[in-house]
């Protein structure tokens, strides 16, 4: 099976310096994978985002995403180092979906991580790494992303 990108209405892509300064001169990347699904919803707009779907990315509506921000559902190689030497690496790579609500505001230069699902109305401070699920309507921000204050 080929992989999915399934892009919704009112979808906005700035790349390159006339698009966002902020994410500098860098391009948006879009991988999906075979046997992969990448959504984007209504009315989501990105800056120089790379987004890695070897499994399934899906991103609400009404979604903005920061310059420079990177989601990626995979650890793109096997975490034991014996099995990292070999030939069976890529095969035992662990992936796991990322699924980003609705609203949701994620600063520039924000990396998600495999298995992550941001609640609606969540706001993901800038650098942030996001290594774990954030509930609803909260501002995590760091490096790993914390909880900061309810919205």
């Amino acid at each position: 099976m080929e992989g999915k990108l399934l892009i919704g209405n009112n979808f906005s892509m700035n790349n390159g310096i006339k698009g966002n300064p902020i994410g500098c001169y860098s391009k948006c990347t879009f991988f999906v994978d075979r046997n992969a699904t990448l959504i984007i919803g209504n009315n989501v707009g990105i800056s120089q985002t790379a987004l890695i779907c070897h499994k399934s990315i899906t991103i609400g509506n009404f979604v903005k995403i920061g310059g420079g921000v990177k989601i990626y559902d995979t650890d793109f190689h096997s975490l034991n180092s014996k099995i990292r030497k070999s030939k069976d690496d890529l095969n035992n790579r662990i992936e796991k979906s990322v699924i980003i609500h609705d609203n949701v505001f994620i600063g520039a230069y924000s990396i998600i991580l495999k298995g992550v699902v941001i609640g609606e109305n969540s706001i993901i401070g800038a650098g942030s790494v996001v290594t774990k699920s954030i509930p609803a309507n909260q501002i995590w921000a760091g490096n790993p992303a914390k909880f900061i204050r309810n919205i």
